[in-house]
């Protein structure tokens, strides 16, 4: 018995790409589960249950990543050397910066009111839909020319995503509290 690949995408025999249809993941993910799974192999060698017990492993987790779509493009982006952890600001670019200095200043702000929190709230996620608008054209592109450039464009979107999503995570918690 031969190990399985690691690469989540070679794993599911998958093309390296952004935009995965998800029946046909959800459709490859059970199928390889009743290949891998631990019970097939309970009287095989040692050897041959650890193989079994790693592949069960890696597709659970390559399952979990490619099946979202911001998971999908950390992971891809890991795969193609780029950096996906939190930035240093020596990084990232000083407009998106300056941006969440002042989205984080307004937050100071209305911490105090609830409907001003609830405003908030409303804005950051228009923000984050746009981003993910923005993102998933940005995945298209991606596919069609598989262009390192674009992957940087990726990274600096799915940064500043994270910001908006670290602030949208800060009111919903401030507004738990009220």
């Amino acid at each position: 018995m031969e190990r399985p690949p690691s690469n989540y995408f070679d794993f599911f025999g998958l093309p390296h790409k952004l935009n995965l249809d998800s029946r046909d993941l959800e459709s490859r993910f059970y199928a390889l589960s009743k290949q891998w799974h631990p019970d097939r192999f309970a009287r095989a060698a040692p050897d041959q249950r650890r193989i079994s017990e790693d592949a069960t492993a890696t597709l659970n987790d390559g399952y979990r990543t490619l099946k979202e779509p911001v998971s999908r493009a950390e992971y891809l982006l890991k795969e193609h050397g780029f950096d996906i952890g939190e930035q240093k600001s020596g990084n990232v670019p000083p407009e998106l910066l300056e941006e969440v200095f002042e989205l984080n200043m307004a937050l100071e702000e209305v911490e105090t009111s609830r409907p001003q929190l609830e405003e908030a709230r409303q804005k950051f996620v228009a923000m984050r839909e746009a981003i993910d608008r923005e993102l998933f054209d940005q995945f298209a592109a991606y596919d069609q020319n598989q262009d390192q450039a674009m992957l940087e464009k990726i990274r600096g979107i799915l940064n500043r995503r994270k910001y908006i999503r670290n602030l949208l995570n800060q009111v919903e918690k401030a507004l738990a509290g009220k």
